[in-house]
């Protein structure tokens, strides 16, 4: 889906080392909450207590999930899931847009 309806954004951004990475919340009126953000080039570990889906919308990532030992190049249009309460790292080698959905 390229736009979200009937939603409430939270204006105050979601801000990650110093900057680099930003988001916005996105509230649905059923509960859900997704993630709408930026990252500039460089590399990052998130930890996550809610499972993840990460939709890259635009540039693209390196990624290494839990368990894994090879890392998984993701492109605009593409998505990979992280499990909850897990720590993951990326690598971005250029500006990286990305929308993440929070699964209960």
């Amino acid at each position: 889906m390229s736009e979200f309806k009937h939603v409430t954004v939270v204006k105050k951004a979601n801000v990650y080392f110093d900057g680099k990475v930003t988001s916005r919340s996105i509230l649905f009126e059923d509960g859900t909450k997704k993630t709408l953000g930026v990252m500039t080039a460089g590399d990052y570990e998130f930890d996550t207590a809610a499972a993840e889906i990460m939709e890259m919308l635009g540039g693209e990532m390196d990624v290494l999930l839990p368990g894994e030992t090879e890392w998984k190049t993701v492109k605009e249009g593409d998505s990979f899931d992280v499990p909850s309460n897990s720590v993951f790292k990326l690598k971005v080698p250029e500006l990286a847009d990305y929308c993440c959905s929070y699964i209960d």
